[in-house]
């Protein structure tokens, strides 16, 4: 590939839901987080192709509910946006409402979540202060909590974002020509307001704008983004920038099952009409499709070596940006260390009457960072009572996990698979594989084509010993699958031990 052109994905990871805003020659993006905390990772750039992981907006959820896991749940969709000298991030939770955040610093201290509007089922949030001073947020419906879908509806907002004001009022909808629409992100140009949000659902759908002279409407809608002939499914949801030199690009998701919402940075540019287009034209008048490589954002830097994190050697005693819990992390889970990761075995959860690992909040866990990778870590579990154990984990609705567990006066290599029926009730199963010379093993996962993982073992650098059989990742809910670490304990253990894990290694291949 030259130099001078980039291919999509720019993030093959599940970076869902992204939005995107300039700030003089910085690029800053947030995802969705749901349950996983931190929550809201801050992605920086200076050529909208290399991203890096720059900060969360917070790291725990003060809400009831949020110390245990509560998969799909948490934080929804945000906006962000650059308003009076600060970053600005307003984001939903499904059960709880609509938040907002704030910060002037991006790599700094952003303030505590603060709820804009108790509601249930009002998603997708984006504010728009207009330059006459007055402010206003535009937002969904998730159907499952609301009992309403396919519509937007407009608040007048306190132009510190702390409240809304009035009545709402719905200002387009799409059950007829826009099914499931959402996603709603709002700006300006020559005078006209301009709504770019999705439609047609997240694995088949496309990208629409709607336009009006007003924001309080009428408004009028152009379909802009189709898969057309290419690979790339439900192109939409996402945020258009424009650079200092004029040219307008535009960053989406692409549903990739297992692997979650994937990020493609798209060129764009208006038509005589007013409307925008997005990607290469093809078929229907002023629509586009996805383009799969494309020359460089013009008139920025070049930049190398800007990448996600994923490898880590724990040289603070703590994760990097990369990691996230499954829920809010309690001060017991890290044991102090100066290098090297020392996780406190903490008892499993009863979730759905089970004890099982798919609840526990505790799982360390970051996000598939390609197609094809493999992973490994050298852990060693310190502990003395048989119920404690820990190691390296695939995690989804689909889970396995390779770990050490203690084993009357020895040490056992265990494999564990489990599973999520359709009706909610998780299977879980154990196999010992192997007696282990000492507490310490090096542990390694590599995931193929389609999600399909290799474990494999090693003591004293020998060489590398499969388990017998494959495992197929599987997504989670509206995530992707993941990797990463744990300890962990059975509900009756009587001393909480700790595995130490010296490092995590992690190569795209």
């Amino acid at each position: 590939m030259s130099q001078d052109t980039y291919q999509n994905p720019i993030l093959c990871a599940d970076y869902s839901d992204p939005d995107i805003v300039r700030v003089g020659g910085d690029f800053f993006m947030v995802s969705s987080s749901f349950n996983h905390m931190p929550a809201l990772p801050v992605l920086h750039s200076t050529d909208l192709v290399s991203w890096r992981i720059v900060n969360h907006v917070f790291t725990s959820f003060d809400l009831p509910g949020y110390d245990v896991m509560q998969p799909g749940k948490g934080v929804w969709a945000p906006s962000l946006r650059w308003h009076d000298d600060r970053l600005w991030v307003f984001f939903s939770t499904p059960d709880e409402g609509i938040f907002m955040c704030h910060t002037q610093d991006p790599w700094g201290e952003w303030s505590k979540p603060h709820c804009v509007q108790p509601a249930k089922g009002w998603i997708d949030p984006c504010p728009f202060w207009d330059e006459d001073g007055s402010a206003w947020l535009v937002h969904a419906f998730a159907h499952s909590r609301s009992g309403i879908k396919h519509k937007l509806q407009l608040f007048s907002m306190k132009p510190d974002g702390t409240a809304l004001q009035g009545e709402g009022r719905i200002i387009y909808d799409g059950s007829c020509d826009l099914p499931t629409l959402e996603g709603p992100k709002v700006y300006k140009r020559n005078g006209l307001y301009y709504i770019f949000a999705p439609a047609g659902g997240v694995e088949t759908g496309w990208q629409a704008v709607l336009r009006a002279p007003e924001i309080t409407g009428p408004w009028e809608a152009r379909n802009v983004l189709f898969q057309g002939g290419t690979a790339v499914n439900g192109p939409h949801q996402g945020g258009w920038v424009e650079l200092k030199n004029g040219e307008c690009w535009f960053v989406h998701f692409q549903d990739a099952h297992l692997y979650g919402r994937i990020v493609h940075l798209q060129p764009m540019s208006w038509g005589e009409d007013g409307w925008p287009r997005i990607g290469e034209l093809f078929g229907e008048a002023g629509a586009g499709q996805p383009v799969l490589r494309w020359q460089k954002p013009g008139g920025l830097p070049a930049v190398t070596s800007y990448a996600p994190q994923t490898s880590d050697d724990f040289a603070t005693g703590r994760p990097g940006l990369q990691w996230q819990w499954q829920a809010n992390p309690q001060s017991n889970w890290l044991v102090p260390a100066p290098n090297g990761l020392q996780l406190r075995c903490i008892p499993l959860p009863e979730f759905a009457g089970q004890r099982t690992l798919y609840a526990a909040p505790q799982l360390l866990l970051q996000k598939f960072p390609a197609f094809v990778f493999a992973a490994r870590t050298r852990a060693t579990l310190n502990a003395a009572d048989p119920e404690n154990f820990g190691g390296l984990i695939i995690y989804g609705e689909r889970y396995a996990a390779l770990v050490i567990a203690r084993h009357e006066e020895s040490h056992q290599l265990c494999y564990i698979h489990g599973w999520m029926s359709d009706t909610g009730v998780i299977s879980e199963q154990r196999q010992a594989l192997h007696t282990l010379s000492g507490a310490t093993c090096e542990l390694q996962v590599s995931v193929g084509e389609g999600g399909v993982c290799q474990f494999a073992w090693r003591e004293d650098s020998g060489a590398w010993q499969p388990v017998q059989r494959t495992f197929a990742a599987g997504k989670g809910k509206w995530v992707g699958a993941k990797v990463g670490i744990f300890a962990a304990a059975t509900a009756n253990a009587q001393d909480h031990g700790e595995c130490r894990f010296d490092n995590f290694v992690l190569e795209v291949r």
